[in-house]
């Protein structure tokens, strides 16, 4: 999908269905610290379909201000409690983060159940049309920050197609969806699920009706530690049982490796986990690798998929913010300056030499 318009501020008040406004007190998980957030219940529209999200900002806010946009990750909801600890940093840093559930999911309108990755591309593009109309909103300084598999796939995706992101980070994407469905089965498991995706085509031709399948067990195939895991257990059981077989063909043709280069002049920061068998971990080497600068790498080591979440937070979450606060400062007046080639790979590298 081709970029959306240029960057400009909209003298526009939100919109009067924003609906409901909360004084919360978020606490970080391991930040140490509390830090007092408006959550404001908001909707938009994405191709007439209305859509519902969470807007949350510091509690003292002087003028416009920065703000990131969120689209949930692989079969995520705006309200999980997975995000809070990086919300309540970027709030604590003077940035507006809007999360929204995706048309067809959570409390939004839509097909219920269809996961398309081009829909949620443009509900994404419509969230960035939205923080452009709000007054306390600096439309200059717009980023995305996406989380787990499609999530960080589609902050690539967002900031690749619309020039107003200033700024991404991608955490544990997925670079190529064949690739990833793929290498979660067996070789034999793969050409058994190819032969379906086939007979399916053939049954919706001539009956006008496909197989409907649970997107966790027969598009994604969980790993033991999904299983167990209770990262997600909040939402879990308000995700889609049922979805057509036909979206695991367009998650075959997810490709924001083929569209990371665009990201540049944006600022792409992206997280990775070593010998992650949920999303491979090469998937967000070869972004990176793809990537234009300014980039930068954060790789965590001697964890898993699911337990790096709480137990690197606390080092993570401070590097997005610093990604952000470092890339927020354009505006009417732009200076560019030429940077150094990438060095040998470390934990945390970026093209300015910095490693840690």
């Amino acid at each position: 999908m081709e970029g959306a318009p240029g960057r400009g501020r909209n003298p526009r008040r939100p919109p009067l269905y924003t609906i409901l406004t909360v004084l919360i007190g978020l606490k970080s998980g391991g930040l140490g610290r509390e830090t007092a957030v408006h959550e404001t219940q908001v909707a938009f529209f994405s191709e007439g379909v209305k859509l519902s999200g969470i807007l949350r900002s510091p509690e003292e806010v002087t003028g416009p201000a920065p703000a990131i946009v969120q689209g949930p990750g692989w079969l995520g909801l705006k309200d999980a409690k997975l995000y809070l600890p990086y919300h309540e940093a970027l709030c604590a840093a003077g940035f507006h983060v809007l999360i929204f559930d995706y048309r067809g999911f959570g409390d939004s309108g839509g097909d219920r159940g269809i996961l398309l990755p081009g829909l949620q591309l443009e509900d994404l593009i419509n969230a960035v049309t939205y923080l452009c109309t709000r007054d306390d909103v600096d439309s200059d300084n717009i980023g995305v920050f996406g989380s787990g598999g499609t999530g960080g796939g589609n902050a690539v995706l967002l900031a690749a197609a619309d020039r107003r992101v200033r700024a991404a980070v991608s955490q544990v994407p997925v670079a190529d969806g064949r690739d990833w469905l793929r290498r979660m089965r067996r070789e034999y498991e793969w050409f058994e699920f190819l032969d379906r995706l086939d007979a399916d085509r053939d049954r919706r031709v001539l009956t006008g009706e496909g197989e409907m399948v649970h997107p966790r067990e027969d598009i994604m195939v969980p790993t033991p530690e999904r299983r167990a895991s209770k990262v997600k257990a909040d939402v879990d059981d308000r995700i889609p049982s049922s979805v057509p077989l036909r979206c695991a063909e367009a998650i075959m043709d997810y490709r924001p490796i083929d569209v990371v280069h665009k990201v540049a002049p944006a600022a792409l920061m992206i997280i990775a986990v070593a010998d992650d068998a949920t999303t491979p971990t090469d998937h967000a080497e070869r972004l990176y690798e793809r990537a234009g600068a300014p980039k930068k790498l954060v790789m965590q080591r001697h964890t898993t998929h699911y337990a790096a979440y709480k137990q690197y937070g606390p080092a993570v979450i401070p590097q997005m913010v610093d990604w952000y606060r470092t890339h927020f400062t354009g505006g009417s007046v732009e200076v560019h300056r030429s940077l150094p080639a990438e060095p040998a790979e470390l934990l945390v590298k970026d093209p300015d030499g910095a490693a840690g």
